[in-house]
């Protein structure tokens, strides 16, 4: 019973809000940059797809528990 109850503080861990919308605000600013770059057109033309993606992680993330 005890190594069930490790599993769920384990997963509770790792979907706790801060990591997450952390890495979602990176994604969000990586499509900014990809977006703003003069050097590639296949990273501006995949920009707005990660902006998009990185804004629905947020979205999605600012819902989970602290």
């Amino acid at each position: 019973m005890s190594a069930l109850m490790g599993e769920d503080k384990a997963k509770r861990r790792l979907l706790r809000r801060g990591p997450l919308e952390n890495f979602a605000s990176l994604v969000i600013v990586a499509g900014v940059f990809m977006l703003m770059q003069p050097f590639s057109l296949a990273l501006y033309s995949y920009s707005f797809a990660t902006i998009l993606a990185g804004t629905v992680a947020f979205a999605i993330v600012s819902k989970f528990p602290e």
